[in-house]
Parts: structure tokens; sequence; C-alpha cells
């Protein structure tokens, strides 16, 4: 099955944690969570007297762990620290992308980009939606994901309710739609406020996988587990799958009965994508 080895040359990314560059001590615990990626924040993780220093501090780290592959949050285009926070992703080789807060435009797309790293934009306004059209085909975006809480404080939705709840799915089926168009990678859910209950984490999780998204925001290491249970399969799922891909085989591509419901090649593809994020 040719789909398979296509949908296997993107590496799973249930899972990305968000740790402080403040906070330097916990990178290594961060990077040893099981998350599938760790990404260090300058930007709302650290105050304003503390930007040059953590940044400073990351520097740090990455001299004394290069290949570490982390991703960096730089602070937004409009800040003081911007140029400072690019030099740093330049410099450093362990760096695997430039996570780009509060993005609007492809041009500020094309700034993050001359770090020569791919960029992640953050979805975080009005503004932001209303130029996905060309942020996602902007030279160097690799991925996308929105921040739910600056959003919401920029369309005045009132955290919580059913109408927040509501406008946010819309925001979920703009980023979907605009990835898919422009051949990017399913998107990355935003965070989820709640650590300490594993089971919203994972109702988070597996309601933003039945949606279309890859995987979601992390803020702390406890979230990491439901996440990927979240965005996995179950066994049953995976077993239906692994028949249809047998039965689909025999019959050569042909449509084909199984368990009295039809399958064709739609079905036989949403097994394919089962097994290769299963394996």
């Amino acid at each position: 099955m040719a789909h398979i080895e296509v949908l296997n040359r993107v590496p799973p990314l249930r899972s990305a944690l968000f740790v402080p560059a403040s906070r330097p001590e916990r990178i290594p615990r961060a990077l040893a969570s099981g998350a599938d990626c760790v990404i260090v924040d300058l930007e709302d993780a650290v105050a304003t007297d503390d930007k040059n220093s953590a940044r400073d501090a990351l520097a740090a780290f990455l001299r004394q762990h290069p290949d570490s592959g982390i991703a960096v949050r730089v602070n937004g285009c409009d800040t003081p620290w911007f140029s400072d926070d690019l030099a740093l992703c330049r410099a450093y080789p362990g760096i695997r992308a430039v996570v780009l807060p509060k993005t609007e435009s492809a041009r500020q797309v094309t700034q993050a980009r001359t770090a020569g790293l791919p960029v992640w934009p953050l979805i975080e306004s009005a503004a932001g939606l209303l130029a996905l059209a060309e942020i996602v085909r902007a030279d160097g975006v690799e991925r996308l994901s929105y921040g739910g809480l600056d959003l919401g404080v920029d369309l005045g939705l009132t955290p919580g309710t059913d109408g927040a709840a509501r406008m946010l799915d819309a925001v979920r089926y703009q980023l979907l739609v605009h990835a898919r168009a422009a051949g990017l990678p399913a998107p990355l859910e935003t965070v989820c406020t709640e650590f300490n209950d594993a089971a919203t984490v994972r109702r988070v999780a597996r309601l933003a996988r039945d949606s279309g998204f890859a995987g979601m925001l992390c803020i702390h290491p406890k979230q990491i587990a439901p996440a990927h249970d979240g965005f996995g399969y179950d066994a049953a799922d995976v077993a239906w799958a692994r028949r249809v891909l047998d039965m689909a085989a025999e019959h050569h591509g042909a449509a084909f009965q199984l368990d009295g419901r039809m399958v064709d090649a739609p079905v036989i593809l949403r097994a394919q994508r089962i097994v290769a994020n299963t394996d």
C-alpha cells in the first residue's frame, strides 16, 4: 500500500510540551517526559524583565546539549526581543523549528524564516485567521497551531462557555482546511489548562484527533500520557484497520464487504492512516 509509505514520512507529533526558557533546569526533564517535541518558550512564560537572561540561559543549555532537537517559541515580530531571539535560533543547530506567536501575515513568517529553520505559526487573533490563506503558503511554514486563550481574548469570547466552544470549533475548521489545502501536516490543538485530570486531557485530545488534528500543545508533563492516549487508536480500531488492509490486498484494490459494510478506497485510506499512526 503506497499510502502508508507517504504517511510514515511525517513523524508523529501528538504532544508538544512547553517549558520556560527562564527555567533551563526543566528542559532535560521535559526532554525525558516522552513528549514528541519540547518547545522552549521565550515569550509568554517569561517575564518582561527576564527576557534577555532567559535567552542567555537557553544559549548556555544549547551549548551543552547541541543535539537536543527542541523548538523555540520566540517573542513576536513587533517586540524588541525578536531579532535577538532569531539570532539565537540561527546560532545553534540543536533547534528544530521556530514557533512564531501571534502570526498575522506571510511577511512575519518570512521574517522568522531568516533563522533558516521551519516555522510553526501560532494563530492568536482575528487578523491571523483572515490571513491564513497567505500564511500557509509562505516559505518555510511546517505546521499550524493556535493560541486559544489569546484568540479568545481577541474575539471577546467567554471562557468555558458553549458559545466560546462553538467559536473555537470554527477556528479549528479553518486551520484544518487551510493546512490540508496547502499540503501541510495536520495542525496542533491549543493547550488544555487542566493537567491534574488525565481524563479531561484525554477527552480534549480525542476530540481534536476526531476533528482531524495531529496532536496538541501541552503545558505540563502530566498531560503527555493522556494526550498520547487520546491521539492514539484503541486495539479494536487497529485490529479493524489491519483486517481491512489484509482483505484489500486480497481484492487488489476492488471494493468488498466487511462486517456487512462496503469497503472502498476512502475506507482503505482511513485504515492505512490508523496503521501508519500505530506502527
